[in-house]
Formats: structure tokens, C-alpha cells, sequence
């Protein structure tokens, strides 16, 4: 029998300074992704208020695309967390990775 893990915290701040528990976290199975709920699942994360595991189960994200929302955050904050900024700083990523990549 698989035990049920607790956080450890009942609250970290959340992405705007706020405090945030799990009640604060977008409902389960949530589609829309809004910058805001992003950076706060983030946050829930990195505070330890849930597990990454349990944030994949509950929305149905992949522990790569996690990994990128926390990666934008930390590059350029809660704006780089908006779906065409991600695109627009991808596209330039791939745009100034190929000027640099030696050509055969």
C-alpha cells in the first residue's frame, strides 16, 4: 500500500509574495495555464508545499515541461512564463544556437 505524503508546510509565498497553500494552487486537472498559476506552482514546488511528482499527477504536466515554466522563471520571471514569450525566447535560443554550432 502506497503511503500518502503530507507537506511538510502548510504555506510558501507565492509568486508575487503572497502566501499560497495548497487551496491557493489551481484546481486539479486545470488546462488553461495562466502566467500567474505557473509561477505560483513554481513557487508551491521550490517551497516544498507539493511534491513535483504530485503537481504532474494532479495537472497532467510532464516533469520537461515543469522544468521549463522553472527555468523561464528563473531566466526572466513571471513574464517569461507567458505562452508566446516562451515560444519567442525558444525561437531565439534555437536561432542563436544555430549561429554558433560549428557548420560541417
Amino acid at each position: 500500500m502506497k503511503e500518502v505524503l503530507r507537506p511538510k508546510v502548510s504555506y510558501v509565498r507565492g509568486a508575487d509574495g503572497s502566501a499560497l497553500s495548497l487551496s491557493n494552487l489551481p484546481p486539479m486537472g486545470s488546462q488553461r495555464w495562466v502566467m500567474r498559476h505557473k509561477a505560483n506552482i513554481v513557487a508551491a514546488v521550490r517551497g516544498g508545499l507539493i511534491s513535483l511528482e504530485d503537481v504532474c499527477l494532479r495537472y497532467g504536466v510532464t516533469t520537461e515541461e515543469f522544468l521549463v515554466w522553472s527555468a523561464a522563471f528563473d531566466r526572466f520571471g513571471v513574464k517569461g512564463l507567458r505562452t508566446t514569450r516562451s515560444q519567442k525566447y525558444k525561437n531565439t535560443e534555437s536561432a542563436l544556437a544555430a549561429r554558433v554550432a560549428p557548420t560541417k
